[in-house]
C-alpha cells in the first residue's frame, strides 16, 4: 500500500512537473500588461532594462512598448515613459529600438507641449538620430518616421538641426544606389499642380521616409544653418536632387505623372514638386556659384567698340536721354562678343517650332521678386507651394504681335487665357507645342527672365547691373523707338499705358538691326519691333533678339539717394524712440525729418535728375574711367542737395499730406523701402516702427504746433544740406548695394539650378 501511495505521487509530481516545462511564461505577462497602468508598465519596463540580456526580459520590453503605443499615448500616461526613452533607443534589439522610435514620433503629435518636452530632451534626441546608422531598413523606416513626426513644429524641426539630424539623414541617404532612377511624379485629387507628389515605382518605405526627412528640414532651414551644412555633402546631395528633379520635371513637362492606384506597386510621398524645387533652391543660393563677373574692357568693347562711341561719351550724351545704337560689322562680329557662348547654347538644326519647343519644354516660372527685398528667405515664404511649376502666361511668357491697323497687341492666345482669370495660367505641354503654329503666323515669342535660367546670360546680367542696355544677338530685326512722352524717367513698376500716346503722330526713329548689334533704349521711349520677311537686305523671315534691362530699384535713382543720406544723417543724431513720453523738442526734430523726406519727393516730381539711376557704387571700373565717373557722380549729388536746400517748401509739403490723407494714400510709399531697411534696428531699440508713418495723426500735429513745426523743419534742413558728406553717404549706400545684390544672387543661383540642364 505504501508502496502504491509513493507511486501515485510520484506520477502526479511527475504530472505537474511536466506541466510547468509545458506552460508559457510569457502568457502570464501578456494577461497582466492588459489591465496594467501607466505606473505599473514605467516600473516594469525598469526592472526589465536592468537585465536586457534576458529574452524575457526583452520580450517584456516589447509587449510594454507595444501596450503603450496602442493605449498609453495621453499626456499623463506617456510622460513618465518618456525618461526611459534614451536607453530604449539605444537596444541593440531591433524590435525595441523600432518600437520606442515610434513612440517618440506618436507622443510628439499629441499636442505642441508634448512635442516641445521631446524636442527638448537631447539625449531622446541623440538616440533617435543615432537609429539611421542602424543598417536594418525598419529601424530606419521608424527612425525617419518619427522625425517627421517631430518636425511638424518649427520648434522641433530646429532642435532636430540642432544636433545635426539633416547631415546624418543626408549622409545615409547617398549611400542608396541608384536611387533616382525609380522616382516618378504622381497625381492627387484632381490633378491639379499642387496635387503633384514624388513617388518611388518599388515598395521602399524606408527611402520615402528618408527622403522626405531630408526636405523637410532642408526646407527648414535659415542661411546660416545651409551655409554650415559641409560643401561636399551639400553638393553631392545637391547634384541627386536635380538628377530627381530633371526626372520628375520630363515627366510633368510631358504630362506623364501618374494617377495615384493602390494596386500598384509603389510608395507615395507627401513631398510636393514644390517642396523639392524649394530644396534646391537653398542648396544652391550658396552652393551654386553660377555667374561670373565677366572684365569691364570686354563689356566696354561688346558693347560700344573701340572707336569714338566710348563708355564716357555714352553716360554723358545717351544715358537715360536718348537711344544709341552701335553697330557691329563682319569684321568684328566674334571679336569679344559677351554674348558667343549663349549663342552657342541656342545653336540648332532643323525647323524653328521644333527649337521653340525645345527651349520651352522643361522650363519653370520664375516669380518675381520684391524690389526691397533683403532676405531671399522672404521670398521663399510668399512662393511656398509654387515654386518648380510649369511657366505662367504673362508672368513668364507672352506670345504676340502687333497689329499696324489697330496699334496694339494682339495675344495668340487669348482665346485659350481670357485676361479675367484670376488662376495661374500654366503653359503646359499642348501649349508648347502650339507655339511653333504661332511662329508661323508672325506672332512673337516673348519669355521673360533668361537670366535666371541660363549660366550665360546670368553672367552678362550681373555685369551690366549698373546700366541699362537691350542687346540683339541673333536675326534681323526693325525697331521703331518713339519720343518720350514725359520728361520725368518712370519709376519701377509704372504703368507705361498711357491713354493718350498716339503712336501714329509721335516723332519717331527707325531702327534696323543685325546680328550682333546692340540698340540701347533708355526709360520711358516705347517702342516696337518687326521682323522683316526675306526682303532685299539678306535678312532672314525670323530672328532671336535679347533684352537686357535693369530695374532701377528705388533707392538706387538719385531721389533714392538722398533719402537714403538723410536717414543716414538722422541716424547719426541718436534721436530717441517716437513715444507718448518724447519731450515737444525732440518730437519736432522727429517730424521734421519725415517732413524733409516728403519734401524730397515732391522735388523728384519735377526735376529728371531725381529719376537717374545713381551709378556712384558701380564696381570693377578701370582708375580712369573710375576717377571722371566719381566726379560726375559727386557734381549730381550736390545739385541734389542744393535743390533741396533751396526748393523745399514747408507749406507745399504740408499740403501734399493733407492731400494725400484726403485721398486715403500713403505719401510715404516711395520710401517703404527705408523703413523695411531700418525695421529690426527700431524693433532692437524697442521701438514702434510703424510710428512714424501713423499719417493720420501727422496733419493734426502740424496744425497744432504750425510755427515750431514750420521753424523745426527750416533748421533740420539747414543742418542736413550743410553737414551730409558725399563720402560718407557713398561708403554707406555702397553697403546696401550689396544687401541687395546679395539677395539677388541667391536668387539668381536658385533659379538657375532649377533650370540646370540649360
Amino acid at each position: 500500500m505504501e508502496k502504491r501511495e509513493q507511486s501515485h505521487e510520484k506520477h502526479a509530481d511527475a504530472v505537474a512537473a511536466c506541466g510547468k516545462r509545458k506552460r508559457n511564461p510569457m502568457s502570464f505577462y501578456s494577461l497582466q500588461l492588459e489591465q496594467a497602468k501607466a505606473d505599473t508598465i514605467f516600473a516594469l519596463l525598469l526592472a526589465a532594462l536592468s537585465n536586457l540580456q534576458k529574452p524575457k526580459s526583452r520580450f517584456l520590453i516589447k509587449k510594454c512598448l507595444s501596450k503603450i503605443r496602442a493605449c498609453l499615448l495621453s499626456e499623463a500616461s506617456v510622460r513618465p515613459i518618456l525618461a526611459l526613452v534614451p536607453a530604449l533607443l539605444n537596444s541593440k534589439c531591433s524590435e525595441i529600438a523600432c518600437r520606442s522610435a515610434d513612440i517618440v514620433g506618436a507622443a510628439s503629435l499629441t499636442s505642441f507641449e508634448m512635442n516641445e518636452e521631446i524636442a527638448s530632451d537631447s539625449e531622446t534626441l541623440k538616440g533617435l538620430i543615432s537609429l539611421l546608422e542602424n543598417p536594418k531598413r525598419r529601424v530606419l523606416l521608424s527612425a525617419c518616421n518619427s522625425i517627421l513626426d517631430l518636425s511638424v513644429t518649427t520648434f522641433g524641426q530646429q532642435q532636430l538641426l540642432k544636433f545635426s539630424a539633416l547631415e546624418k539623414l543626408m549622409f545615409v541617404f547617398l549611400q542608396i544606389p541608384e536611387f533616382s532612377k525609380s522616382v516618378f511624379l504622381c497625381f492627387e485629387g484632381r490633378g491639379n499642380i499642387n496635387c503633384i507628389k514624388i513617388g518611388i515605382k518599388e515598395e521602399d518605405e524606408a527611402s520615402v521616409a528618408l527622403l522626405s526627412s531630408i526636405i523637410v528640414l532642408i526646407n527648414a532651414c535659415d542661411i546660416a544653418q545651409l551655409q554650415n551644412i559641409p560643401r561636399s555633402l551639400s553638393e553631392a546631395f545637391l547634384t541627386v536632387l536635380q538628377e530627381l528633379w530633371a526626372n520628375g520635371n520630363n515627366q510633368m513637362a510631358v504630362g506623364a505623372a501618374k494617377k495615384s492606384n493602390v494596386a500598384e506597386s509603389f510608395c507615395k510621398s507627401n513631398i510636393g514638386i514644390s517642396d523639392l524645387a524649394e530644396s534646391i533652391f537653398r542648396l544652391s543660393i550658396n552652393v551654386c556659384q553660377c555667374n561670373v563677373d565677366l572684365p569691364f574692357e570686354v563689356i566696354k568693347r561688346s558693347l560700344f567698340g573701340t572707336g569714338k562711341s566710348s563708355f564716357e561719351e555714352f553716360i554723358s550724351n545717351h544715358w537715360e536721354l536718348s537711344p544709341f545704337l552701335l553697330a557691329r560689322t563682319s569684321k568684328n562680329l566674334n571679336e569679344d562678343d559677351i554674348f558667343s557662348s549663349f549663342r552657342k547654347t541656342l545653336s540648332w538644326t532643323g525647323s524653328m517650332p521644333s527649337f521653340l519647343s525645345s527651349v520651352l519644354l522643361g522650363l519653370v516660372s520664375c516669380f518675381p521678386i520684391a524690389s526691397d527685398e533683403q532676405d531671399i528667405l522672404n521670398f521663399l515664404n510668399e512662393v511656398k507651394g509654387r515654386l518648380g511649376c510649369p511657366i505662367i502666361y504673362q508672368q513668364d511668357i507672352r506670345v504676340v504681335k502687333t497689329e499696324k491697323h489697330l496699334g496694339e497687341e494682339v495675344h495668340y492666345f487669348q482665346d485659350f487665357y481670357p485676361g479675367c482669370s484670376k488662376e495661374p495660367l500654366y503653359f503646359m505641354i499642348e501649349d508648347v507645342l502650339k507655339c511653333g503654329q504661332a511662329y508661323e503666323q508672325g506672332y512673337t515669342i516673348a519669355l521673360r527672365g533668361l537670366e535666371f535660367r541660363y549660366q550665360s546670360i546670368a553672367a552678362i546680367a550681373d555685369t551690366l547691373a549698373f546700366m541699362f542696355g537691350q542687346p540683339s544677338i541673333f536675326g534681323c530685326k526693325q525697331w521703331t523707338v518713339f519720343s518720350r512722352c514725359s520728361q520725368l524717367l518712370p519709376c519701377l513698376y509704372d504703368d507705361l499705358h498711357d491713354s493718350d500716346f498716339d503712336y501714329a503722330t509721335t516723332a519717331s526713329k527707325e531702327f534696323l538691326l543685325r546680328e550682333g548689334d546692340v540698340l540701347y533704349i533708355p526709360r520711358g521711349f516705347p517702342h516696337e519691333a518687326h521682323t522683316n520677311s526675306n526682303g532685299d537686305d539678306g535678312s532672314s523671315g525670323f530672328s532671336l533678339h535679347l533684352t537686357l534691362s535693369v530695374e532701377v530699384e528705388p533707392p538706387f535713382e538719385w531721389e533714392g539717394v538722398a533719402h537714403f543720406a538723410l536717414h543716414c544723417w538722422s541716424e547719426d543724431q541718436k534721436w530717441p524712440c517716437f513715444d507718448g513720453l518724447t519731450p515737444l523738442s525732440q518730437k519736432l526734430e522727429l517730424v521734421s525729418v519725415i517732413l524733409l523726406h516728403v519734401a524730397i519727393g515732391i522735388l523728384s516730381n519735377s526735376d529728371p535728375i531725381f529719376r537717374k539711376a545713381c551709378l556712384a557704387a558701380a564696381h570693377f571700373l578701370p582708375p580712369d574711367i573710375c576717377d571722371w565717373l566719381s566726379k560726375s557722380q559727386r557734381n549730381i549729388f550736390c545739385h541734389i542737395i542744393d535743390k533741396i536746400h533751396t526748393e523745399s517748401r514747408f507749406l507745399e509739403v504740408l499740403n501734399s499730406i493733407e492731400v494725400a490723407v484726403q485721398k486715403n494714400e500713403d505719401p510715404f510709399q516711395q520710401i517703404r523701402w527705408l523703413w523695411l531697411l531700418n525695421l529690426k534696428k527700431e524693433i532692437s531699440r524697442g521701438c514702434d516702427p510703424n510710428q512714424p508713418f501713423l499719417i493720420e495723426d501727422l496733419p493734426s500735429y502740424c496744425a497744432q504746433h504750425k510755427d515750431k513745426v514750420e521753424a523745426a523743419f527750416l533748421d533740420m534742413k539747414s543742418r542736413f544740406c550743410s553737414e551730409v558728406v558725399f563720402g560718407d553717404v557713398i561708403a554707406s549706400y555702397g553697403t546696401l548695394l550689396e544687401k541687395y545684390r546679395k539677395t539677388r544672387k541667391q536668387y539668381i543661383n536658385g533659379m538657375i539650378s532649377l533650370h540646370d540642364k540649360l
